[in-house]
């Protein structure tokens, strides 16, 4: 089981201008800042999760990715499609309206949006 996932981003207040409500309907929140000073000059992070404990991280002081994908687990097809439209209403762009991919598996329930960098960003169902 992964503990937590972390990459960087081009532009931290962006980022988080996307994240925070993007992530909200999967009932994922903003939990630590780092600052540059706290780092020792090795880049600001924020820290998402929920039940205090953060999980997923982006931050600035090294190399962009635009490559990664990241699918969050949603309580159910509305926390899905309230996902999706919370990261459009906050920049992002559609990669994939909610919906059954049968091609995963029978009731894969996921939607696809980029983030500001292009990262493919999930928010997947498992229900029936």
């Amino acid at each position: 089981m992964i503990d937590h996932i972390g990459f960087a981003v081009s532009d931290l207040a962006a980022s988080r201008a996307f994240y925070s409500p993007a992530l909200q309907p999967l009932g994922i929140t903003l939990l630590m800042e780092v600052t540059e000073e706290m780092t020792g000059g090795h880049g600001a992070h924020l820290g998402f999760g929920r039940d205090n404990k953060p999980f997923f991280w982006i931050g600035t002081g090294k190399q962009v990715a635009t490559s990664v994908h990241v699918a969050f687990a949603a309580r159910d097809r509305a926390a899905v499609d309230a996902f999706h439209a919370a990261a459009l209403k906050a920049g992002g762009r559609d990669n994939g309206a909610p919906g059954l991919r049968p091609e995963y598996h029978p009731g894969y329930y996921g939607a696809f949006v980029l983030d500001p960098d292009g990262n493919n960003i999930e928010a997947v169902f498992h229900g029936g």
